[in-house]
């Protein structure tokens, strides 16, 4: 429960940080095409190869896949349904029948229809999932921080020895 929370605050900490927008947006875009997949898989693989090799927010990435990946449960009838009629289009037989005798591809379990419409709908929704989540972000920024900026409250914590503490220790250790 305490990595849970600590992941969180860790996004809060994002979100307040002069970090791009774009790089946080693009890693929430990725952990959700990585809930979707299943673990453990050749999907879940390159999702994390592309988070290494990109200017992609890690954490945001891990933290939106653990919360996409609640999500993907609940989407499985969805899934199902998506990855059932592709699988069993007719026009698509002998390519899946290709694809299932190459040596790594069955390991992605892509004959399963709830793998398959997981996969297709992570890829389809990521883009869609990358603006709206760009936008959250900027207007998070815009309106929250800045009000939350302007409380008493806040100006208050800000001047106590605790908070200069925090400030130090982030300089110090991040």
């Amino acid at each position: 429960m305490t990595l849970i929370l600590k992941q969180v605050f860790a996004f809060l900490k994002l979100l307040n940080s002069d970090q791009g927008a774009r790089s946080i947006a693009a890693g929430i875009a990725l952990g959700f095409v990585m809930g979707m997949s299943p673990a453990l898989s050749l999907q879940a693989l390159l999702m994390l190869c592309i988070l290494f090799l990109f200017r992609v927010q890690a954490g945001a990435a891990t933290l939106s896949a653990f919360f996409f990946a609640f999500a993907a449960f609940l989407l499985d009838p969805v899934f199902d349904v998506v990855g059932r009629a592709v699988l069993s289009a007719p026009a698509l037989t002998g390519f899946f029948t290709t694809l299932y005798n190459l040596p790594l591809v069955p390991m992605t379990r892509f004959n399963n229809s709830v793998v398959m419409g997981a996969g297709i709908l992570g890829v389809v929704l990521a883009p869609v999932i990358y603006v709206v989540s760009l936008k959250l972000v900027a207007k998070y920024r815009e309106q929250v921080v800045e009000r939350f900026k302007q409380t008493k409250v806040f100006k208050a914590f800000t001047m106590t020895s605790f908070f200069k503490w925090y400030v130090k220790y982030d300089q110090l250790f991040g």
